[in-house]
């Protein structure tokens, strides 16, 4: 069966982009290599409150998306999930994709690559022996916030993840300690007053040096970068938000303009590739901002435009949707 559209990424920019694709009439599927819809979010913080998406004072992420899930699944997409995207083929004279998995290949008039920062996975510490505490109290990750109950954590970075987990978790653990390596945050300005007013003790200039303990984690050495100072922290668990790696995988191999590990898009959000499209974070343009508010924009722009390159008679605005549910 050949699809309107394959859309590569079931996180927030995927799921609107399948919602949006199934209003504008096209037949739609899904591929994700992982085996659940949401992405990131459904993987890596389904806890975490997301505070910048319009409508929502705070949301969990978890209950974002199943919100998307919903309004997606409206138009019935067919969805490839658990399957790994490898090879991408183009036939010039029928003008289709044939995108190849570990599993099946997939025939598509156009696709919408929304698959984030491409392949990815947390930052982990260089400690030597982090790698045995990371299964009996050292998180990359938070997947349940009860993980943390009445526990003495320690919290190591200075982005978003660390100051918004940081917050979060106040009234869960017994005591939060936050180390930064800077005295300057990569968080949102109100996330950061809101941590300096909390009781979270926040520690600048400071790192982690070692991790001790038996069969879990016990206690933390920490040191300060300009003295050398050290001080032992006695602890039960160890978040690390360090920021994660990122490589284009197989993108790097279609014969795409990258920016790293994003595509380079005009402003149809079309690449150098007729009929593939970028949104989200897999989108690079100048000025580019990465808000899921934006990515929902990108998401909607890009299935306009692959609407009328299917089928040219077709507009690239179809009104709005209040216009469309009258009419």
């Amino acid at each position: 069966m050949i699809s309107d559209i394959v859309i590569v990424g079931a996180g927030p920019t995927g799921l609107f982009g399948a919602f949006y694709a199934g209003f504008r009439g096209m037949s739609v599927k899904i591929v994700d290599s992982l085996s659940v819809l949401g992405g990131q979010l459904a993987t890596l913080y389904p806890e975490k409150f997301i505070y910048d998406v319009p409508a929502f004072p705070k949301v969990r992420a978890k209950d974002l998306v199943a919100n998307l899930v919903t309004q997606a699944m409206q138009y019935k997409p067919a969805l490839s999930l658990g399957e790994r995207v490898q090879r991408l083929d183009y036939d010039p004279e029928q003008r289709l994709y044939s995108l190849h998995t570990d599993r099946q290949s997939h025939i598509t008039r156009t696709i919408l690559i929304a698959s984030g920062i491409g392949s990815f996975q947390p930052k982990r510490l260089a400690l030597e022996n982090a790698g045995q505490f990371e299964r009996s109290g050292v998180y990359y990750t938070v997947g349940d916030v009860e993980d943390f109950r009445n526990k003495r954590l320690l919290i190591v970075g200075g982005g978003d993840s660390a100051v918004d987990w940081a917050n979060a978790l106040c009234d869960v653990a017994q005591s939060i300690t936050l180390i930064h390596r800077r005295d300057t945050f990569r968080a949102h300005e109100k996330s950061v007053e809101k941590l300096m007013c909390s009781s979270v003790r926040v520690l600048t200039f400071h790192e982690l040096k070692a991790i001790e303990g038996n069969d879990r984690v016990e206690r933390a050495v920490i040191y300060d970068n300009r003295s050398q100072a050290e001080q032992t922290l006695e602890v039960d668990a160890i978040l690390v938000n360090i920021g994660f790696e990122s490589t284009a995988g197989p993108l790097a191999h279609w014969e795409l303009k990258l920016r790293g590990a994003a595509i380079e898009v005009d402003a149809t959000m079309c690449s150098n590739r007729p009929g593939i499209y970028a949104a989200g974070d897999s989108a690079w343009y100048p000025a580019k901002i990465k808000l899921i508010a934006t990515a929902f924009g990108e998401a909607c722009n890009a299935i306009n435009h692959a609407k009328h390159f299917i089928d040219p008679k077709a507009r690239v605005f179809p009104g709005h949707s209040t216009d469309v549910i009258k009419g």
